[in-house]
């Protein structure tokens, strides 16, 4: 074995070196077969000479832990991936003492989409299909921004990138009919860092904030996680039944998807619209309007945004997500001119600014057209899909269920009219036995509810040959767990 000399300046850095390795290794965090690092880059990773480097490396391999040969890297051995008791004084980590913030956000349910395991046919909300993603035309436009001559490499504005929100500028003025200055546009990190901003800038603890009943979990989940107390308001199949609002001065923040409530599906009408700006203006107040779905119309014409009529009073929130890839994390804001400064200021101090790479590329496609090319042929293939899943839910349940929400978006909500509440969850659990995911709408609610049993199914992550065949599997999951025939 090799012995590491104690005293002096490079054995401390051999030992701490050694140590480090050795719990990743038992930790799995290098798995058996794996490879570390050569001793070359290693040491100019670290800052530390190449010999302090292998003599760490040479007491990992005398005691099993990896395995070297000629002209290789260090290799993992399945025997050194056994753990490593540590002592029984460190056994036991103190229990850590987290903010308020991060109590309360702990205490959230917790969103286990990225841990879900792999299901035949997953009806999950928020999915898009692989194959739509433009790749040719992403890998172009981001090569060109990788590749383009700039001097140095420096931090971006906060608000975003300069190209983006010009580029921005023209698509909402084409898509959604908003004309705004480009100062009040903010590129985020998707629209939940516009939530998050939001929350920052007008929510102290204890602020009362109205949300839709039901709602999109992760906004009600922000709003929570800063300490704001919840109003939650029904939604008809108009939306949010504004006569029900509460009284405006006390209230910080409204968030509203008006143009398609989350998750029913419906329109809020003009007199609706109407009402909730004047609540607004009467109390001081601003609305966040969620337009997370606008580019999917079908049977209907496209939805003026809430903003249009919002008299400096809307907070419009757009993304990425639907139309290119929820990986990518992008999306924008419009804001009142006057928030403008107070916005920028939070969303510096929150990441310095989005991605510029990926800025860059979006500003390219959206320059070229061929963004909007893009979003013209998802909408087609999304309303195939759409088409397909009603087909086989009329073929396979008839009257025994009703389908709402059906005119626009990614996603519907069906009523089973033979089950309640109490079913849904068993019902999912069932269904993910056979490789079906299906997601409860109660977990969207405040508050538990009486009614039948509802689910989201979100459509856009498979291909259209599938959609039929889960949907097949589903009834018999049903026939046989829940309804005979």
């Amino acid at each position: 074995m090799v012995q590491l000399v104690k005293g002096s300046r490079k054995s401390g850095a051999t030992r701490r070196i050694y140590l480090s390795l050795r719990d990743q290794i038992t930790s799995g965090v290098y798995d058996a077969g794996e490879r570390l690092p050569s001793s070359r880059a290693l040491a100019g990773e670290l800052g530390v000479s190449r010999t302090t480097v292998t003599a760490a490396y040479d007491q990992l391999i005398s005691e099993g832990y990896i395995t070297v040969r000629q002209g290789a890297k260090p290799t993992v051995t399945s025997e050194g991936r056994h753990p490593y008791t540590r002592p029984a004084s460190q056994a036991q980590e103190p229990t850590p003492q987290v903010s308020a913030y991060a109590s309360r956000a702990m205490a959230l349910p917790k969103n286990i989409s990225a841990e879900q395991a792999a299901l035949q046919y997953d009806f999950r909300y928020g999915d898009i299909a692989s194959s739509d993603f433009p790749k040719l035309a992403w890998r172009r436009a981001l090569n060109a921004a990788v590749l383009a001559y700039r001097e140095r490499l420096g931090y971006e504005h906060p608000a975003g990138n300069l190209a983006l929100r010009r580029a921005l500028q023209g698509y909402l003025w084409r898509a959604r009919g908003i004309e705004c200055d480009i100062t009040q546009i903010i590129v985020v990190s998707g629209s939940q860092q516009a939530l998050d901003l939001c929350a920052r800038v007008f929510v102290d603890p204890g602020g009362q904030v109205v949300l839709e009943e039901p709602c999109y979990a992760m906004a009600r989940n922000v709003m929570l996680a800063t300490g704001a107390m919840p109003v939650a308001i029904p939604c008809d199949k108009d939306g949010m039944d504004t006569s029900r609002l509460p009284v405006p001065k006390d209230v910080a923040l409204a968030f509203v998807t008006p143009s398609h409530q989350f998750p029913l599906g419906g329109v809020l009408p003009s007199g609706r619209r109407k009402a909730l700006i004047e609540w607004a203006i009467s109390g001081n107040t601003y609305i966040i309007e969620d337009d997370y779905d606008g580019e999917y119309r079908y049977d209907v014409r496209p939805i003026p945004p809430l903003w249009m009529i919002g008299q400096g009073r809307v907070i419009y929130v757009g993304t990425v997500s639907k139309t290119l890839s929820p990986t990518l994390r992008l999306g924008y804001m419009v804001l009142p001119g006057a928030l403008a400064e107070p916005f920028v200021r939070c969303k510096q101090i929150t990441d310095r600014h989005s991605s510029s790479f990926e800025q860059e590329a979006l500003a390219s496609m959206i320059e070229t057209g061929a963004y909007e090319s893009h979003v013209r042929k998802m909408r087609r293939l999304n309303a195939e899909r759409r088409t397909a899943f009603l087909n086989a839910m009329a073929e396979a349940f008839g009257d025994e269920v009703d389908i709402v929400g059906t005119s626009a978006g990614l996603h519907v909500v069906v009523w089973f009219n033979h089950l309640t509440g109490s079913d849904e969850e068993r019902f999912a659990a069932s269904a993910r036995q056979e490789g079906v995911g299906i997601y409860p709408i109660s977990r969207l609610y405040a508050a538990p509810t009486d009614q039948r049993a509802g689910f989201i199914f979100g459509y856009a992550g498979l291909p259209v040959e599938q959609i039929g065949k889960g949907v097949n599997d589903l009834v018999q999951v049903y026939r046989s767990k829940f309804r005979s025939a």
